[in-house]
């Protein structure tokens, strides 16, 4: 299909859905009311890019008519100057276009979990991964997303072992999705008295928030639930009652334990919570690999064990070793200002996947 021919597909629904809006049926029903409207603003920027093409068009047309018939030098030079505007805008219009065809990223829409946790380094690790959990938390901030702690496990006075949350807002995964790997920090620990650089690492795990239609669990038969009481560190209690949540998936053997609530209900809500999250990515990574026109992206895989960006105190230099980027402004970046950075890994995702789907059109041709 060409492209004019799917963008006429896309300004045709773009029709029908303003049509559907009008229904009865669809005001009083909230699910249809949700899905119309995402598909509407997933395809409204696309139309009205198509219609603005369709128009740079014709204004190109007629400079060029004008341009041929004209007599007065005046009316040439001008119908040069609309040709030249005109040209450098479908141009644009047309590139533009392109990338917003890319087939989406189905999990584009979903919510997400991420888990931080320390990794070589100690001490400093976990500080390091209290670090980026701010840094995380600050970004949903700027971002009018919500941020949500499911769990937490402190390690020292500023330090964190590990930490889930969930961040949900429109844009979340399609933006976060590039954070999973290892981030690595060079920089000297407060406890150093030498002035020594240390290297320290954290696991970054970015997933897609499954809904219960996305994974389905049968409780009865799929999951051991233990309770118990919540311990802090050092294993004492922090709690009277049995509310910490230990499930097991034992078909996958997947465990999620959770007790910061003092409610075993809101524990075992977020448990679940977590599960389905690492039961879909488990599935999505394995259907991925069965692909075999999986292509291996200068972006990465996402997986946790690449080690995907290095944060050098001493030289107030973030690089993200994917595409090779440098920036500075260390206290921006971990005060949540990382737009510039996924900016620039999004381009890179984009460039590659056009390159991909030219190649393999002009392969089939």
């Amino acid at each position: 299909m060409s492209l004019d021919a799917r963008l006429e597909e896309l300004e045709q629904r773009l029709g029908d859905i303003e049509e559907e809006w009008s229904r009865p049926e669809v005001a009083s029903d909230p699910a249809l009311s949700k899905k119309l409207g995402r598909e509407q603003r997933q395809i409204g920027p696309i139309v009205e890019n198509y219609r603005a093409l369709k128009a740079a068009r014709a204004g190109l047309a007629s400079a060029r008519h004008e341009l041929q018939t004209a007599s007065d030098p005046e009316f040439k030079d001008l119908a040069k100057e609309l040709i030249a505007e005109n040209e450098a805008e479908v141009e644009r219009l047309n590139e533009e276009l392109r990338v917003q065809l890319l087939p989406k990223d189905p999990n584009d829409d979903r919510d997400v979990i991420i888990e931080i946790r320390g990794g070589t380094g100690g001490e400093e690790a976990a500080i390091f991964a209290a670090d980026l959990f701010r840094m995380y938390a600050r970004y949903a901030e700027r971002h009018r997303w919500k941020a949500e702690t499911l769990s937490a496990s402190e390690s020292g006075v500023k330090g964190l072992r590990e930490v889930i949350f969930e961040i949900s807002g429109e844009g979340a995964w399609s933006r976060l999705k590039y954070e999973g790997g290892v981030h690595r920090v060079q920089r000297v620990p407060e406890t150093e008295s030498s002035g020594r650089i240390h290297t320290s690492t954290a696991t970054v795990a970015v997933l897609p928030k499954a809904d219960e239609v996305d994974v389905q669990i049968d409780e009865a038969r799929d999951l051991r639930i233990d309770v118990k009481r919540a311990s802090g560190p050092g294993g004492q209690s922090v709690n009277t009652t049995d509310s910490a949540v230990r499930i097991t998936h034992l078909p996958s053997g997947l465990v999620v334990e959770i007790q910061d609530e003092k409610s075993q209900h809101k524990n075992k809500a977020k448990a679940m919570s977590v599960l389905r999250a690492r039961l879909l990515e488990q599935e999505q990574r394995k259907a991925a690999a069965e692909e075999a026109e999986a292509r291996r992206s200068m972006v990465g895989s996402g997986e946790r064990a690449e080690k995907i960006r290095t944060y050098n105190f001493p030289q107030d230099r973030i690089t993200d070793h994917r595409i090779g980027l440098d920036t500075h402004g260390m206290p921006a970046v971990l005060d949540g200002e990382i737009d510039k950075i996924i900016d620039a890994l999004i381009t890179t995702d984009q460039a590659e996947r056009l390159a991909s789907m030219e190649s393999g059109a002009s392969s089939r041709e």
